[in-house]
């Protein structure tokens, strides 16, 4: 049992540049397994990001985290955050406030996803988003190669205004393929959120449930006052800063669905 968030370092991660959809970033991987790219929340693979990661190696997947934005293993502060959502605001790949956009950045993880399945076994690979990062999830599904999407807290576009709030952060073509390859069971999503989350709003997970069906399934964790875990009406991040190592806690029962999830979809050993 433990009062804080799992965490851990960049020991035992290969590191390496990875070019795709006309970017190149630094990926980092470990473990063996199916694969499971973990995209970073803002502000980037913070030892909390790299807790999850360990804690997917440990389950028995390969891992890979690309780093977009950020200093990989660098602990998030407040100044670091508003560094980061700053430069995401304006940048071009990430389209941070477009309703009905196709967001560059999803080409070069598609092409991250495609790669990781060609080489690791199981009917596809597993994607994972947080927080700004959480829809982009998917999106990737687009690609064939993607069995299963998990959206924590998706947080993008920026939910001002009412279409911005049932965005489901992505164009509507590649909508449509998505809700074409979920209904011929070629991919299922999760998407998590807490309660009294401004920033991930109701709307938008209605938005994909009404396209999707059953092939979407929504965890929502309750935040409000007096919540049994002690949660704050703030809470955000369901599968890292919020999890402590107790099935008691919520977050950490959310994270052992998402395991359970990606290991059914992967056809994972358990």
């Amino acid at each position: 049992m433990t009062d804080t968030a799992p965490t851990a370092p960049l020991d035992g991660w290969t590191k390496a540049p990875f070019t795709g959809g006309g970017f190149t970033y630094d990926c980092y991987e470990k473990g063996s397994g199916p694969g499971v790219v973990l995209i970073p929340e803002i502000p980037g693979i913070t030892p909390q990001v790299l807790g999850l990661a360990d804690h997917l190696v440990a389950q028995g997947f390969t891992v890979v985290v690309p780093s977009p934005f950020g200093q990989p293993g660098r602990a998030a502060s407040t100044g670091y955050i508003l560094k980061t959502v700053a430069r995401l605001c304006v940048a071009s790949e990430f389209r941070a406030f477009a309703a009905g956009a196709h967001r560059p950045i999803t080409d070069y993880l598609r092409a991250v996803a495609s790669d990781l399945a060609a080489r690791t076994p199981g009917r596809g690979v597993g994607v994972i988003g947080m927080c700004f990062t959480g829809g982009f999830a998917l999106a990737v599904a687009v690609d064939d190669s993607v069995a299963a999407s998990v959206l924590s807290q998706p947080a993008a576009p920026f939910p001002i205004g009412r279409a911005r709030q049932m965005d489901p952060t992505m164009s509507p073509g590649e909508f449509d393929r998505v809700a074409e390859r979920a209904s011929a069971g070629e991919v299922c999503a999760i998407g998590l959120r807490f309660s009294e989350d401004s920033s991930v709003p109701r709307a938008r997970f209605a938005t994909i449930a009404d396209r999707l069906g059953d092939a979407f399934e929504v965890i929502e964790l309750d935040s409000s006052t007096g919540n049994p875990d002690g949660f704050a009406r703030g809470a955000h991040s369901v599968l890292t800063n919020e999890v402590r190592e107790h099935p008691q806690n919520s977050a950490y029962r959310a994270r052992e669905r998402v395991v359970e999830f990606l290991r059914d979809r992967l056809n994972a050993e358990h």
